[in-house]
């Protein structure tokens, strides 16, 4: 059981892909998002490194300042935001994030 388990984990971990919250570029592993520079980032382009998106992929992603809806993270990460803190489209959106639990038993009952 322990073993089907620890393949599953691994295919899982296999199949993950991992967005920069500032640009939402995707990448397939933590360490190459982190050690990238972001054209997005905001002190300014290639002055900062990608960012780990926390969140997790979703149909719909939503930005935390107006609550405007996009289909993927570079779309939303790319536009600017009419209620960003900084001012009227002096910022572009940023995701919001949403706690989601997933049930282990969920992994076991495939």
């Amino acid at each position: 059981m322990f073993a089907s388990f620890q393949v599953q984990l691994q295919i899982i971990i296999s199949m993950a892909k991992f967005y920069c919250k500032y640009c939402g570029q995707e990448f397939g592993n933590v360490r190459t998002l982190t050690s990238a520079y972001c054209m997005r980032h905001p002190d300014g382009p290639n002055k900062g490194k990608h960012t780990l998106y926390e969140g997790s992929e979703k149909s719909q992603y939503t930005c935390k300042f107006c609550g405007q809806q996009f289909n993927n993270l570079r779309s939303l990460t790319s536009a600017y935001c009419l209620r960003h803190p900084d001012g009227a489209n002096k910022g572009r959106h940023s995701p919001a994030l949403v706690t989601v639990k997933i049930s282990i038993d969920l992994l076991f009952n495939y």
